[in-house]
């Protein structure tokens, strides 16, 4: 649980952008995410959550590993989408390594291809403990 308001670092990996969207929607006035205390912030050394979605490929596995050790501790992983929890339908292709938890510690799961806004927002709200 996070005591704090939670500023999140989004990381889209390897990916089609349907989850990309989806962020957007759910960082926009409609679900009002500040009422929470939910903010996105552009630099991981400011954050305290990583959102990762997309798929770990051998380039962007590095690019992983470098942005999860910039952000300071305490720090919670989000991994969005059914690419980032299992590789999705393109689990088992030459160019897809294993799933994001395989390679940092993953504190939700929010599932779906791409999952809706609310569902992202409701991820979040869990590592805060908030009950919605």
């Amino acid at each position: 649980m996070i005591k704090k308001s939670p500023w999140v670092y989004y990381l889209a990996l390897a990916s089609c952008n349907g989850c990309s969207l989806e962020v957007l929607s759910a960082v926009a006035p409609m679900l009002d995410p500040e009422r929470l205390g939910i903010k996105v912030v552009e630099s991981p050394k400011h954050a305290d959550v990583l959102l990762v979605s997309g798929l770990v490929n051998p380039k962007m596995k590095d690019v992983l590993l470098s942005v999860y050790r910039q952000i300071p501790e305490p720090k919670r992983v989000i991994a969005m989408g059914s690419c980032s929890l299992t590789g999705g339908v393109f689990s088992g292709s030459y160019n897809v390594l294993e799933p994001v938890n395989k390679y940092i510690p993953v504190d939700v799961y929010v599932p779906g291809c791409p999952p809706r806004p609310q569902a992202l927002v409701h991820g979040i709200a869990k590592l805060l403990g908030e009950k919605l």
